[in-house]
């Protein structure tokens, strides 16, 4: 047994220290892809457990990812394979998801376990919401993930998760660890003690500075994203206007603590539901809100008729499951899954009897969204839900009144049922691309999924491939956030396939229409970092301890080839 497994154990006991292929295979085997093999994974239970399991791992040289929910599209928090020149340890952080309110909830501190989902339901109470809602990039999210990757999410107005204001462990070039508290709370001097403090909420108001010229949220984007003919993309994850410390720093750091915005919860929320089948109809649509609107829409969600019905057909226990039992109980449930999974596949049963005796239980019951979605899924071809709040509801009434209906489009507006369940069908599209592999293997050779920024000016905005690609794939999928021009594009590649070959070729088609990528996802392992995001890990990790690899970079010490 490797010396620092005792160590683990001393610190977090036994039962927090994971260790073989079938206990470590829900941390170091991703959501949608990449997994590798790790010395263990470990789950402390305070701030301070997690501080010395990184002292020890630094002063053994092993690598660190430090890992949160592990709902990551692009692997970006798992290993990825081979190549690694030390061994592996996980720290998986979910055990530590306290949210503290600062400044009567105008602010938050989030611990790095805590979710999305819960930071919502904390901020409900008191009118306010964070940065991102449910799907924004995947239900289950953490906070922290979202700001180390720069996720865009949903809402229009308030941008990629950013914040200036952060507690984190980094070590420098000479291999020493720090301790750098940039929250702008006063917790001591001592790095135990900052901890300590902290695990025990033991500051009080007078404590927490405040932050006017530093910036705890994207506090331009809702300007920016109005600029509707500029040559550049409103958001993606290399753009260093938005690289600060824990912010896009994709695990080349130990988050510890984040301070964020919240924002006033909007009133008197409408859904109206656009269905097109001329995608130049929704790109006036969006021109024209985004230059003269007075409100901006909360969310604006493109998705076109093949994702609404992979959605539907395979995103169906995830819809039925948060729609009953809400998003809470989500992290847990992939847990058990990937639990199962393992153990039918140590037996020979495959890695994916779960999928298939659940997709076959779904198609026994009734149809689960409402008619008025379905007709429309039916007669368009591109689907916009726009959701408006306060003034915003009768503006958008006045002008899609104006607007339609036409020979190609028409819109409805939605019972505040069908609003609500027309955005979880769109958030369960992630999981109905993996679910239909998984059930289709004899079919599909693999998931091939890009996340791109086309520029803010882009008119033709919808994908149009040369037949000889188009017959590669046995499904696609496209969905987005519209007003940011933010899309998902996933495609099934028929078995056989040559998925890098066929990658090439639409990123190729993608770079002459100027678009970026990833979006809104971290690089992970799919994604070449771009110069100047490379640059950024090696500022904030010199010898290259933290999650080394990310974007296809070096996975050995000190950044070696």
């Amino acid at each position: 047994m490797h010396p620092l497994i005792e160590t683990f154990q001393t610190i977090v006991g036994r039962r927090h220290v994971l260790v073989g292929d079938r206990q470590t295979r829900r941390f170091r085997k991703g959501y949608r892809f990449g997994e590798g093999r790790v010395l263990a994974a470990v789950r402390p239970g305070s701030l301070v457990e997690q501080w010395r399991i990184i002292q020890a791992c630094v002063a053994h040289d092993v690598i660190v990812i430090v890992q949160a929910a592990n709902t990551g599209l692009t692997g970006g928090s798992t290993p990825d394979g081979e190549g690694y020149d030390r061994p592996i340890v996980i720290i998986n952080t979910m055990r530590m998801d306290r949210v503290d309110l600062l400044d009567e909830g105008r602010q938050v501190l989030c611990l790095p376990g805590a979710t999305l989902d819960k930071l919502e339901k904390r901020l409900r109470d008191i009118g306010r919401e964070p940065h991102s809602v449910i799907g924004s990039s995947c239900i289950g999210a953490s906070v922290t993930g979202g700001v180390c990757n720069n996720s865009g999410g949903s809402l229009i107005r308030r941008g990629p998760a950013y914040t200036q204001l952060a507690l984190f462990a980094q070590v420098d070039s000479a291999g020493k660890l720090h301790l750098v508290n940039h929250l702008g709370i006063e917790l001591g001097g001592d790095a135990e003690e900052i901890l300590q403090r902290l695990d025990n909420a033991d500051y009080s108001p007078a404590d927490v500075l405040g932050s006017d010229n530093q910036w705890a949220s994207d506090r331009g984007y809702h300007e920016h994203v109005r600029d509707v003919d500029a040559s550049t993309p409103a958001r993606f994850n290399a753009d260093p206007r938005r690289h600060y410390e824990a912010s896009g720093s994709a695990g080349k750091i130990a988050v510890f603590a984040l301070r964020l915005d919240t924002f006033e919860a909007d009133k008197d929320v409408t859904v109206f539901y656009v269905g097109s089948n001329d995608p130049s109809e929704l790109a006036t649509i969006r021109r024209d809100i985004l230059t003269d609107f007075e409100h901006l829409p909360i969310a604006g969600e493109y998705m076109h008729r093949g994702a609404y019905e992979l959605s539907q057909d395979y995103g169906k226990d995830l819809f039925l499951f948060v729609k009953y039992f809400g998003t809470d109980h989500v992290p847990a449930a992939f847990g058990v899954k990937s639990w199962l999974d393992g153990l039918t596949e140590s037996i020979g049963l495959g890695g994916h009897l779960t999928d298939r005796l659940l997709q076959a239980v779904m198609r026994l019951l009734p149809e689960h969204l409402p008619q008025r979605l379905n007709n429309y899924r039916d007669r368009y071809e591109h689907h916009l839900l726009l959701k408006m709040g306060g003034g915003g509801v009768e503006e958008a009434r006045r002008y899609l009144s104006s607007r339609f209906p036409t020979a190609s489009g028409n819109y409805l507006e939605c019972t505040r049922t069908e609003g609500q369940d027309a955005f979880l069908n769109r958030f369960a599209v992630g999981g109905s691309v993996v679910r239909f592999r998984d059930v289709h293997p004899a079919q599909v050779e693999d998931i091939l999924a890009l996340d791109i920024a086309l520029p803010r000016n882009t008119r033709d905005w919808f994908e149009t491939l040369p037949a000889a690609l188009e017959s590669q794939f046995v499904r696609k999928m496209y969905c987005g956030h519209f007003f940011c021009h933010v899309m998902h594009q996933e495609y099934l590649v028929q078995r056989g396939g040559d998925l890098e070959a066929i990658e090439q070729q639409l990123l190729y088609l993608l770079d002459q229409r100027g678009a970026e990528y990833p979006a809104e996802h971290n690089v992970g392992h799919l994604y070449h970092a771009k110069p100047a995001l490379r640059d950024f890990y090696r500022a904030l990790d010199p010898t290259n301890s933290f999650n080394p690899g990310i974007g296809k970079t070096s996975k050995k010490k000190d950044w070696a080839h």
